[in-house]
């Protein structure tokens, strides 16, 4: 059996135990309901029945029409999104996956693709069409899209545990590249969707401002809370969490 991803996670231990139980209740009720697609809702972002159709209601919105680099998490949930924005002439900046090179980052050129934008996309082919980049390479972006175990009507995000999310957007922030007003994104399956108040936060947890199912979209805007101002908070931040991370590592020894 795998280790759990939250294994290496700080945080309050009640949070922290009140969001692995919450992860549970979702993988359990995407299985029961048969809605998880291969190989599995658990452990994992997971992709459901309908990922196409909620990507397509993105695709119908302003905040997509007005974005011209998209930066978006590497799960196959959100494969639909990342060829729609090619197909659509977007930029796309997609996480390696868990950070785990020094340029953590793919950048997906419309322009210059060695494969069809499905097959692009997919991490499997990226490295065919995609080069890494450092964050000092990217272009401020103008959406996030972001992948989830669950969401709460008032933004509040729940991963799978690894932090990584967190730490794509900190980077992103401190470097400038995410603004105030840069909007966050989610597509998920209905039951994924919980209410507000429902899922715990930590201070560096990033909100999501719309979420996306197959059949509408929730504005968390109004009563979602402030996201995190500064970059990485270091002190929320295991040993074993920086040593398993390239950047990190590097990032942490640039500061001492």
């Amino acid at each position: 059996m795998s280790r759990r991803h939250d294994h290496d996670a700080g945080g309050d231990p009640e949070v922290l135990a009140r969001k692995a139980e919450l992860r549970d209740e979702v993988w359990t009720a995407l299985t029961e309901a048969k809605v998880a697609r291969f190989p599995g809702a658990r452990n994992r972002i997971s992709n459901f029945t309908g990922a196409e159709a909620a990507a397509r209601r993105l695709r119908e919105t302003g905040a997509w029409a007005g974005a011209r680099t998209v930066k978006s998490n590497p799960d196959s949930a959100q494969l639909p999104v990342r060829q729609y924005a090619l197909e659509d002439g977007k930029t796309v900046y997609m996480a390696v996956p868990k950070l785990a090179e020094p340029d953590p980052f793919f950048l997906l050129d419309p322009d210059d693709l060695a494969d069809p934008p499905r097959r692009a996309v997919s991490i499997k082919n990226a490295t065919r069409s995609a080069r890494r980049v450092a964050v000092a390479d990217l272009e401020p972006v103008g959406l996030v899209v972001t992948g989830c175990v669950a969401v709460g009507a008032d933004g509040a995000r729940l991963g799978k545990g690894g932090g990584f999310a967190d730490l794509e957007f900190a980077l992103a922030r401190e470097a400038g590249l995410i603004g105030d007003d840069t909007l966050v994104v989610t597509t998920v399956h209905e039951l994924q969707l919980r209410d507000a108040g429902e899922i715990p936060v930590a201070d560096h947890d990033a909100p999501v401002d719309l979420v996306v199912t197959p059949d509408r979209i929730v504005d968390c805007r109004e009563h979602r809370r402030t996201r995190p101002s500064g970059g990485i908070l270091w002190e929320s931040l295991t040993r074993d969490k920086i040593a398993a991370i390239p950047l990190l590592a590097a990032l942490e020894e640039a500061r001492t």
